[in-house]
């Protein structure tokens, strides 16, 4: 539905037919990343995270697909009336402390009040912008026959964690949000001379729809191995009980990197500097234009087609 309110209305409307996470702009002479999101996610407070800090963290990873430095962010919060302050007070400090982490300032901002049973407590929208400190392009067009497909970590930890805060569930263990900034090694990973072809933050729609929205835009297919992608015990039995797919859960605090499968070994060893990405793993290649599909050979050996889900697997978890 998203992708066909894009493709349909957004784009051809107001001309934003950009294929990233952020788009990138030249003010006198300098490249420039700019990205606006907005989040909705309930419950507000969640295991591992909440939204004030989940809104910082989201704004500057879609600047880090850009491979841009994140500087500033602004914030616009909808509150519904009766929040308590001191609720909300707790939310702007997460947000500060994340935006403090993060290196970035949170410069101007925006509050409005909207009636009780119009939102479920607050709703917060924030714009992005960060500096491109390299001539590369990072877009799926770039990608290539025979690249690598490198997962900054572990899979389906964000959305177990909020579904199960949302409807009261209760696992052996705590599934913990991954909601984290992952522009250190992405910045790393540029800085080191990795030829970077494109990135893809696992959000809405998980690895899958990331990987299937990439070669889509690239026109070529792609081969994975279920058995290299990292699913903790926890996520994988919240998984197995509700009937989900960890492949489609979302993610706030990962992504994966298409390189030159010549960088392939040296990008994984440089994002397991950082512990954002300690995990980092190869996990397939692209392929050529023949096939345009998404492949994984399961844990059975047998190779599968990967589509797009159909609907949305998860209520909304940003």
């Amino acid at each position: 539905m998203m992708r066909r309110l894009i493709s349909g209305i957004f784009g051809p409307v107001l001309g934003t037919q950009t294929s990233t996470d952020a788009a990138t702009v030249e003010i006198a002479g300098a490249r420039l990343a700019m990205t606006t999101d907005s989040f909705v996610v309930n419950p507000v407070v969640f295991p591992g995270g909440n939204i004030g800090s989940l809104a910082v963290h989201g704004t500057v990873n879609d600047l880090a697909m850009s491979g841009a430095r994140p500087l500033y962010l602004t914030c616009g919060y909808i509150l519904e009336e009766g929040l308590e302050l001191e609720a909300l007070a707790g939310l702007v400090w997460s947000m500060r402390e994340a935006a403090d982490a993060c290196n970035v300032r949170i410069v101007t901002g925006d509050t409005k009040v909207v009636d009780r049973g119009h939102g479920h407590g607050v709703f917060i929208n924030t714009a992005g912008m960060g500096v491109i400190e390299h001539d590369m392009t990072l877009a799926p067009e770039c990608v290539r026959p025979g690249d690598a497909i490198i997962l900054s970590g572990d899979i389906g930890r964000h959305g177990v964690a909020v579904m199960a805060q949302r409807d009261g569930l209760r696992f052996e263990t705590t599934v913990l949000s991954d909601s984290a900034p992952v522009h250190e090694p992405i910045l790393d990973l540029i800085a080191n001379g990795i030829q970077v072809r494109c990135l893809r933050d696992l959000t809405r729609g998980g690895l899958a729809s990331a990987l299937i929205e990439i070669i889509d835009s690239a026109g070529c297919g792609a081969r994975i191995e279920e058995r290299l992608i990292p699913v903790t015990d926890g996520v994988r039995s919240a998984c197995e009980i509700l009937g989900l797919e960890p492949m489609y859960v979302a993610n706030e605090g990962r992504f994966v990197a298409i390189v030159d499968t010549a960088d392939a070994a040296r990008a994984v060893d440089i994002m397991r500097r950082h512990p954002v990405s300690r995990d980092a793993i190869y996990i397939g290649e692209i392929t050529g234009p023949e096939s345009k599909r998404l492949a994984m050979k399961t844990a059975f050996g047998v190779w599968r087609a990967i589509d797009m889900l159909s609907g949305e697997q998860l209520p909304r978890i940003c």
